[in-house]
C-alpha cells in the first residue's frame, strides 16, 4: 500500500467500510438502498476533515468502486433452509454443489486434530439424492442420527446436550476443550488466514451465545472432547468450502427451526434451543413445519456469520443445486438445499415481493403525520403514502399506506396502533417490478452532484439529481432551488 497517496488510502478505507457494513449490518433491503445510507455517512465523515482537500476525488473513487460492483454479474450462493440446517448437512451440500472431496480432506488435514474419520457418500431422503457427511470418531462410531451437532450437544459448562454423551471406563466424562483452546488450535494450523478467521468467527458465535445464556466468560465455555472434534470439522469445513467457492454474495431463505422439545444438559427445552435462538437474533425464521429440531447452533452460526441477505425472494440464474442429507426421516425430506448461480443482468427489471399495511384515519390531528412517517421509516419500511378518501357519513379521511417487507411487519403494526387513532389495519401482498438504478457523480458549476439513473434492457430511461444535494447547493449558494434543477437538467441533456 506504500505506493498509494494518502487520499487514495482513505478512499480504499471507506470502500472497505461500505463492504463491511453491507456484509455485517444485515440490511434487509437491496444494496442500492444500502449504498445511499453508507454514501451519506462516508460523505459527511470525510467533510469533517478540513485537511483533506480532495474530498470530491475520494467520493468519486468510492462511487466508482460501487458502480463497478453493481455493474457486474455476481456469483451468488443461496441457502434454501426449508428443512433447517446443521453443520454436517452444510458440508454435504457444499460437496454436492461441487467442492472437491480430496480438497476438503487435504485442507482439514492442516488442523492439528486427530481422532476422527470423515465419511462421505451418497444418500437419499424422500426421493431426493444428495451427499451425506458423517464424522466417525475413534472408538465411538459415527456421530449419526442424534450426534450430528456437537456444540449443541456438549454436556459441560454452558453447552447443550440432546442425549447422553459417552463416558470413559471410570464413568467420568471425556476431557473438555474450552473455546480459547479451540481458537488457538485453529490459529496454530496451516490453514489460510481467511479460513482461520471465518472458522473462529463461526465458533465464536456459538460461544458468545452460550456465554450469555449461562452468564459465563466466553473463553471459559467448554465443549465436550467428542463434541469439539466434530464441531471443529463441521465449522472449519464450512469455512474451507465457502472460501473455495468464493461467492460474491451469500443469501438465505428464512430459516426453519423445527418443532417439539430438545433434551439439553439442564433439562427439556422447546425448539429452538436457547443457543440457536440467541444466534439467530434479527434473522427471519419459521417454526413448526418440521416436527423435530431442524436447525442447530452450528448451522445457525454458519448462516449468521456468512449470509449477507436473508430473503425468500431471490433473482438469479441457477447454474447448479446441491443437497446435503441429514440423519432423520420425515414427511418433509431432511435435506439442506443450496443453489449456485449468477445475478440477473444488471439492467433487467428486478421483481421483489413485498407487502402493504394500511389503515383509514378520519379523526386524528394531521400534525402527527410527520412524526408517524419518520417513525415508520426508522422501523424499516420502504415507503409511506397518504391518500385522501371519503368515508361513511361523508367524512373526509385518509388512507395511510406503508410499503414494507415481512420482517418489519410487527414493528409497523405497533406504530400504527400506538401512534395513530386507527382501531384496525389491513395488509396484503404485492409484487414490485423495479428498474435497475445506479448512482453516479456529475460535475456542475456548484460542485459534484449525485445523479440517480434508471436503465431498462440496456437503455438509459431516465436520470434525476438527488434532492438532498440540490437543497445543499441552493442553501450554500443562496440561489433558488428551481435554478439548481435547471442547470443540472441542462447538463444531463448535454451528456445524452
Amino acid at each position: 500500500m506504500n505506493f498509494l497517496n494518502q487520499e487514495r488510502k482513505i478512499s480504499i478505507f471507506f470502500y472497505a467500510l461500505w463492504l463491511y457494513t453491507t456484509n455485517h449490518l444485515k440490511f434487509r433491503t437491496n444494496l442500492n438502498n444500502a449504498n445511499v445510507y453508507i454514501y451519506k455517512y462516508v460523505n459527511n465523515y470525510i467533510e469533517s476533515y478540513t485537511n483533506i482537500r480532495q474530498h470530491d476525488e475520494i467520493i468519486s473513487i468510492f462511487v466508482g468502486h460501487n458502480h463497478a460492483i453493481k455493474g457486474s454479474r455476481m456469483k451468488i450462493l443461496y441457502y434454501d433452509c426449508f428443512a433447517g440446517i446443521s453443520g454436517d448437512m452444510n458440508l454435504g451440500a457444499m460437496i454436492d454443489l461441487g467442492v472437491e472431496v480430496d480438497y476438503l480432506r487435504n485442507e482439514l488435514a492442516k488442523l492439528p486434530l486427530k481422532g476422527y474419520e470423515l465419511i462421505i457418500g451418497k444418500d437419499m431422503r424422500r426421493g431426493i439424492s444428495g451427499t451425506k457427511v458423517v464424522v466417525k470418531l475413534e472408538n465411538m462410531g459415527p456421530h449419526g442420527i442424534e450426534e450430528h451437532e456437537s456444540l449443541h450437544e456438549s454436556t459441560a459448562h454452558g453447552t447443550h446436550d440432546h442425549h447422553h454423551r459417552p463416558h470413559d471406563r471410570e464413568g467420568n466424562h471425556e476431557p473438555h476443550r474450552t473455546f480459547a483452546v479451540i481458537r488457538q488450535l485453529i490459529r496454530d494450523s496451516s490453514l489460510s488466514d481467511d479460513v482461520k478467521e471465518l472458522s473462529i468467527r463461526i465458533f465464536e458465535q456459538v460461544a458468545l451465545a452460550e456465554a450469555k445464556i449461562h452468564n459465563k466468560d466466553v473463553d471459559s465455555i467448554h465443549f465436550h472432547e467428542v463434541g469439539a472434534i466434530d464441531s471443529i470439522v463441521d465449522i472449519v469445513g464450512a469455512a474451507i468450502c465457502i472460501r473455495a467457492l468464493a461467492p460474491d454474495k451469500i443469501m438465505s431463505s428464512a430459516v426453519e427451526l423445527g418443532g417439539g422439545m430438545v433434551h439439553c444438559a439442564h433439562g427439556m427445552y422447546p425448539v429452538p434451543a436457547p443457543a440457536t435462538a440467541e444466534i439467530l437474533k434479527n434473522v427471519p425464521v419459521r417454526k413448526g413445519t418440521i416436527p423435530f429440531e431442524a436447525t442447530t447452533p452450528t448451522g445457525a452460526a454458519i448462516l449468521s456469520c456468512c449470509v449477507d441477505e436473508f430473503s425468500d425472494i431471490f433473482s438469479l440464474r441457477i447454474q447448479k443445486t446441491g443437497y446435503g442429507i441429514g440423519h432423520k426421516e420425515g414427511e418433509i425430506p431432511n435435506v439442506l438445499r443450496v443453489h449456485w448461480g449468477e445475478s440477473v443482468g444488471i439492467t433487467d427489471p428486478e421483481i421483489i415481493a413485498s407487502g402493504i399495511i394500511e389503515c383509514n384515519i378520519d379523526d386524528m390531528n394531521p400534525e402527527y403525520y410527520d412524526f408517524i412517517i419518520d417513525s415508520l421509516f426508522e422501523a424499516g419500511d420502504k415507503d409511506v403514502f397518504i391518500t385522501p378518501i371519503m368515508m361513511k357519513k361523508s367524512r373526509p379521511a385518509v388512507t395511510l399506506s406503508v410499503l414494507a417487507d415481512h420482517e418489519c411487519e410487527t414493528a409497523i403494526k405497533e406504530i400504527l396502533f400506538t401512534e395513530t387513532s386507527t382501531l384496525g389495519i389491513r395488509k396484503y401482498a404485492i409484487e414490485k417490478t423495479m428498474l435497475h438504478r445506479t448512482i453516479e457523480l456529475l460535475d456542475t458549476p456548484y460542485g459534484k452532484v449525485r445523479i440517480k439513473t434508471a436503465r431498462y434492457r440496456d437503455k438509459k430511461i431516465k436520470s434525476k439529481p438527488e434532492y438532498e444535494d440540490c437543497i445543499k447547493i441552493a442553501r450554500d449558494h443562496k440561489i433558488p432551488l428551481n435554478q439548481v434543477y435547471k442547470v443540472i437538467e441542462k447538463l444531463l441533456s448535454d451528456h445524452e
